[in-house]
This record gives C-alpha cells, structure tokens and sequence, in this order.
C-alpha cells in the first residue's frame, strides 16, 4: 500500500517549525504533499507562485512534492489519493482548533485520517504570523526561518 501524506498550509512563510514536521515524517511516508493553500478569504503576504518556489527550493527528494490547492482539503487528498493529513502541534489551543477540523474532515472523508505531530519545544512558539510581524518591523529572521527563505526575503525587504 502506497502511504500519500498531505501536509496543508497557507505557508506564509514557511518556518523552520513547518520544515520540522516534514523531516519527522519523511521517513513514514511514500510521498509526501506539501499543499500551498489559495483562500481568497485570507491575504496572504507572499504571493502563492513565492511561496511554492521557496518550498520547492528546501527539498530536493523525489517523494516530497510542492502543489497548490484550493477547497477542501479532503478533496485535494481524495484527488492525490492521500490517506492522511498531517498537522503541526505547536500547544493546547492548537491541539483543541485543529481536533475539531480533523473531526469535521473525518465527517467528509471516513477513508482520510489526520496525524498531529508535536513541534519541539524549541519550535512551539514560532509562528508565520509572528514572523511576518517581525519582518514588517525589519527585524532578524534568520533563526526562524530556513535559510533559502531567510536570504531570499533578506534581500527584497
């Protein structure tokens, strides 16, 4: 049985805690989804044609590929036949927001199973929006962010 895992995200930027739960789990999955979220419900900072590309750039591994995605997220698994959707667990409230989406996915799609995957300690307080925050502000984002990411805004801000 191929193991297709869905990691969603708007990805804005994508942080070093991001890149944490990727290498957890590259070596449970066959392939691994890495899905750029498009909602025009949320403004985003860095357009989604950016924020592929800087993804794309971090891993280079067959398995782990870069795609955009718009609607449900059961949907775009059921369409990449992916079985799992995998979720970064930074503390309680991210613990209790993102069971209830898991539920509700589970409602949609009984064949679809989320995994939570605890960031380290080292990782659990950072955020995209804290980081875009410091950004804005001019502020060090080296140790936030991985370093293709950290140059590449370094340079246009």
């Amino acid at each position: 049985m191929n193991k297709t895992a869905v990691f969603p995200g708007s990805f804005d930027p994508f942080t070093i805690g991001h890149k944490e739960i990727v290498n957890k789990i590259f070596p449970i999955f066959d392939k691994i989804i890495i899905a750029v979220g498009e909602n025009s419900d949320k403004k985003c900072y860095f357009s989604l044609n950016q924020r592929i590309k800087w993804i794309e750039n971090i891993f280079d591994e067959e398995k782990i590929l870069v795609k955009k995605y718009t609607g449900l997220t059961t949907n775009f698994c059921k369409k990449e036949n992916a079985n799992f959707i995998i979720r970064g667990i930074r503390d309680n409230n991210d613990f209790i927001y993102e069971k209830k989406i898991a539920h509700i996915n589970k409602d949609l799609n009984r064949d679809i199973e989320t995994l939570f995957i605890l960031s380290s300690k080292e990782n659990s307080h950072i955020s995209s929006s804290l980081i875009k925050d410091i950004i804005k502000n001019k502020g060090d984002i080296k140790k936030f962010l991985p370093n293709e990411i950290a140059t590449s805004i370094s340079k246009s801000f």
